[in-house]
């Protein structure tokens, strides 16, 4: 398939996962009566109104809470848009404004609102809010792609075919060697070379714990020294965000574009609106603004009926506050083009790169970072604005989160890292020391994932929770009659009895090194499943443990995607499937079980049915490893 045609099969697949995602959209908020939107979690009301103040960039900020808390679970979280509405009695229907959720907490949500002043309807009760479908995304992401095709005797056409098609990538001609880092080993060393020596594409690829954020910090500060300013993005808001910290930790100068209220607090001194408040124009456009507001305000004084003078009084009031604006506008402009002038790091996420202040700005290098969990579409949008791209991550971990099953079957789940790395090897680096598991826990992956290449940092090669401990053990349920069921409404998986057999393997590793112990030295634990349904049981069963009691803190119960980039002292995993068919269904994405296994530094225990899992060669190779290796265990040893 040539570069074309290509990208018009990734246009279609966007508009397909446009519709699933809005048809999951309808069938949970759209064609749900109140009550069923409250019950489903996609619906707070009746809310309170608690208050309003200006947060930063001059935007009005609202809280509210629910009249009637609860701790059900919900879809509202921090840079979600939201419709805020009115359902009081006697008013019409469309009483509603739209806004962007600063954070959660518990039954309290603080919102950013769209409009410049609240509506009187806010003091009226019977408030709401709506989680809202994100139709922009796709906008950007279909515009990026016509873009791309259209490109003829550009960069971007060079670009296009070097990705998809048959163009090579080639290295800059007077690039000097880059010096040794002291503090980054020698293949991560290699990447930054690779990096600062490509002239159009290179892959840094970071298997889990290798480091790669803080080797793409470094390239991202060598290429700034070189170039003046570069352009950083990621897909998700809270990885922009770390990158961001990290680089000003460097001194670097850094700017970050995008809606206040999506950005973590330890970064919201970096947005464009507050580095606008802080600038020594900005007293001097409040001012403006302010006169503004007053001669509108007087010129509204004018009722209908009034004379000549009044008339002619109203309209000069207007033409003032017409210029003022104009004033204002152009004295906004110069801030916003100052700021970002003075920028060093310019950081946003994928879609953040079509930011009206940014679109027309052209970048010598882009960064992508997370590029193994971006849609290809969203790649393209930064890289419209760019001469080289350098994009960072891991095809092996999770991929991009797609609603459509066929859009993703048909190859929107493929991103432009995975393309580029296999088409061109040469320009990818393998980070290869990993400073985050015991040797044993990285072994399996390594050789399935990684061709044997990784290598365990003397610091944590033999680091165990407990001295002469296991660091990985497989228990084994098959011949235990612990049948899988499913979930009638949300038709996820769970496993009763080897829920009950995970609380307790975990309650006895806590028994053996001691609560009191475990408290002091701040263990952390997390259990992983790949089913929705079995987290509700693991919690279940966990918040009745009297054992896990004391230390429930430090134990995060939860699916696979929410432990993407973390790590914990010991992770159990529960596989759940066990049934006749020999079915692995969810499982067979093998790239989640890798995500699993390598969140783990001292302790690995994985607990599932071989008679099930075996059937895919991914699992019998595992079983195989844990038998040689002698950290198999049958569930009837551990029962009995």
């Amino acid at each position: 398939m040539n570069a074309h045609k290509h990208l018009q099969q990734q246009l279609e697949l966007i508009k397909l996962e446009r519709a699933a995602d809005l048809e999951q959209y309808r069938q949970k908020v759209l064609l749900r009566s109140l009550t069923q939107r409250v019950k489903e979690g996609v619906t707070w009301y009746p809310l309170r109104f608690l208050r309003d103040y200006m947060g930063t960039g001059e935007r009005v900020i609202i809280e509210v809470e629910r009249v009637h808390p609860s701790d059900k679970p919900h879809s509202f979280q921090s840079g979600k848009s939201v419709n805020v509405f009115c359902n009081a009695s006697g008013k019409p229907e469309k009483q509603q404004l739209q806004g962007v959720i600063n954070y959660v907490q518990e039954n309290t949500l603080v919102i950013t609102i769209n409009p410049d002043e609240l509506p009187e309807w806010i003091h009226d009760g019977h408030l709401g809010v709506d989680v809202m479908f994100d139709e922009m995304t796709y906008k950007e992401m279909e515009y990026a792609l016509i873009s791309v095709i259209k490109a003829e005797n550009n960069r971007v056409a060079e670009l296009r075919e070097i990705f998809l098609g048959d163009l090579k990538p080639g290295i800059l001609p007077h690039a000097e060697p880059v010096a040794p880092a002291p503090h980054l080993n020698q293949s991560q060393n290699n990447a930054l070379q690779k990096v600062m020596q490509a002239r159009d594409v290179a892959f840094i690829h970071g298997p889990p714990g290798t480091g790669k954020t803080t080797t793409l910090v470094q390239a991202i500060v060598l290429t700034q020294r070189a170039e003046g300013q570069v352009l950083v993005t990621a897909p998700s808001n809270a990885a922009i965000d770390l990158l961001v910290e990290k680089l000003t930790e460097q001194g670097l100068n850094t700017v970050r574009i995008g809606h206040p209220a999506r950005v973590t607090e330890q970064t919201l001194s970096k947005t464009l609106d507050a580095r606008i408040a802080t600038h020594a124009h900005y007293n001097e456009l409040r001012a403006l603004r302010k006169r503004i507001e007053k001669v509108r305000a007087e010129a509204s004084k004018f009722k209908r009926t009034f004379g000549h003078h009044e008339r002619e009084h109203r309209r000069l009031l207007k033409e003032e506050a017409k210029l003022l604006k104009s004033d204002a506008d152009m004295l906004e402009f110069y801030i916003i083009n100052d700021v970002l002038q003075q920028a060093q790091a310019i950081c946003c996420t994928l879609v953040g790169a079509s930011h009206p202040v940014i679109r027309s700005r052209k970048f010598k290098t882009v960064f992508i970072d997370e590029a193994a969990q971006s849609l290809e579409a969203a790649c393209w949008i930064p890289l419209l604005r760019s001469q080289r791209i350098i994009l960072a991550g891991d095809h092996c971990q999770l991929p991009p989160t797609i609603k459509s099953n066929e859009a993703a079957q048909a190859g929107l789940a493929t991103t432009l890292f995975e393309h580029g790395i296999k088409k061109h090897p040469q320009a990818a680096s393998l980070l290869q020391v990993q400073y985050r598991m015991h040797e044993a826990i990285m072994k399996f992956p390594s050789h399935w994932f990684y061709e044997d290449k990784l290598i365990a940092h003397p610091s944590v090669k033999t680091g165990l929770l407990k001295p002469h401990q296991q660091p990985v053990e497989f228990i084994d349920t098959a011949g235990c009659g612990f049948a899988e069921k499913q979930d009638p409404e949300t038709l996820s998986r769970y496993n009763e009895e080897e829920a009950s057999l995970v609380i307790r393997e975990v309650e006895k590793l806590v028994e053996d090194y001691g609560i009191e112990a475990w408290n002091a030295h701040q263990i952390t634990m997390g259990i992983i499943t790949p089913y929705r349904a079995q987290v509700d049981q693991l919690n279940t069963l966990a918040t009745t443990s009297a054992i896990l009691e004391p230390i429930h803190k430090l134990i995060t119960i939860h699916t696979v995607d929410a432990f993407q980039g973390q790590e914990r002292d010991a992770i159990i995993i529960s596989f759940v499937r066990s049934n006749d068919k020999a079915e692995v269904g969810f499982l067979a994405d093998i790239r989640r079980t890798n995500v699993a296994m390598t969140r783990a530094r001292k302790k690995l225990i994985m607990i599932g049915d071989s008679a099930t899992l075996a059937a895919h060669p991914f699992y019998e190779a595992l079983l195989n490893y844990v038998q040689q290796e002698g950290f198999y265990k049958s569930a009837y040893e551990v029962l009995n």
